[in-house]
């Protein structure tokens, strides 16, 4: 039977706890580097499968660029 008397931790809980103490903050830099070459390289893959609505989406994001107020 699980143990009721500590309560599971939390989301928020989670978030605000450290990151762990043995990651530096160039490998936090390097992790997300990757993650954001992996981001644009699924965009591309997207773009090249689905080209109709990579094009409107484009069109939609110009569109948004030219009403916004600087």
């Amino acid at each position: 039977m699980a143990d009721l008397s500590d309560p599971p931790e939390t989301a928020g809980e989670r978030e605000t706890a450290d990151p762990e103490p043995s990651e530096t903050d160039s490998e936090r830099r390097r992790r997300r580097a990757q993650f954001l070459r992996d981001l644009a390289e699924a965009r591309a893959l997207r773009a090249r499968v689905q080209p109709r609505r990579a094009k409107a989406a484009r069109l939609r994001h110009a569109m948004r660029m030219r009403t916004f107020r600087w």
